[in-house]
């Protein structure tokens, strides 16, 4: 399946030079990601590299005791598998997606040949995983000192960037697990948040009704995430 000209792009290769986009286009197949699929598990090699169009997929470190606990969310604007660009075979985290959509799929092999054949992509990958770096260092501190309604509209506005619709299957149970907390808390904080008229939660969907006021109700760490993907990666986020 070839991408149109109307299609969701993403925007790790969006940034690349028209060239070099082409000849990764021209390796890689769009493919349609399920709810709770498994892209790769801890510790084994990673075969392929996802880069999302409009899916997301949370990458979960995993306790001892089973317990999963994200520490990334990627969607449009970044690719899943970049510890195979950053030299290496694995990762320490599971790959799953949590809301199902479309994703264009690159074999490894394909990704370490056009390393070294694309002088654009090596640099373009590092400042993404500098963007990696301080995603998941803003959203430690947020989760440390912010209040959990203001974490949980900074989650819902990074999520309804990502999958390009305003309605998205969400539970609360995994909503509870992004953020670190209990699931009463996140009833209580979506509660307030459907209160306020900023967003309707239904039978395990998250529908955003006012999106500009919702921006109001997040701490500043939305916008820190946002800034600095666009310093970094010299694209929209």
């Amino acid at each position: 399946m070839q991408l149109s000209t109307t299609s969701p792009t993403n925007g790790l290769l969006a940034a690349l030079p028209a060239a070099e986009r082409g000849q990764l286009l021209s390796r890689s197949a769009v493919v349609q990601l399920r709810h709770a699929q498994m892209l790769y598990e801890v510790g084994e090699p990673i075969a392929q590299i996802y880069f999302p169009l409009t899916a997301m997929v949370s990458l979960l470190i995993v306790l001892d005791d089973g317990l999963e606990i994200e520490t990334a969310a990627v969607g449009h604007e970044g690719m899943v598998g970049l510890p195979v660009a950053l030299g290496a075979e694995a990762d320490g985290h599971r790959g799953v997606v949590q809301v199902p959509g479309e994703a264009l799929l690159l074999e490894a092999g394909a990704l370490r040949e056009a390393l070294a054949g694309l002088p654009s992509l090596q640099p373009l990958l590092l400042r993404y995983a500098q963007f990696c770096f301080v995603q998941a260092g803003t959203a430690a501190a947020c989760n440390d000192r912010h209040a959990i309604n203001e974490r949980c509209a900074r989650w819902l506005l990074e999520a309804h960037d990502r999958v390009h619709a305003d309605r998205f299957p969400l539970t609360q149970h995994y909503l509870a697990a992004m953020l670190g907390v209990q699931r009463p808390s996140v009833t209580v904080a979506a509660g307030m948040l459907q209160q306020a008229g900023l967003i309707t939660y239904q039978r395990g969907h998250i529908t955003i009704l006012d999106r500009e006021r919702l921006e109001e109700a997040s701490c500043e760490c939305y916008r820190r995430i946002v800034t600095e993907y666009q310093r970094l990666l010299g694209h929209a986020w």
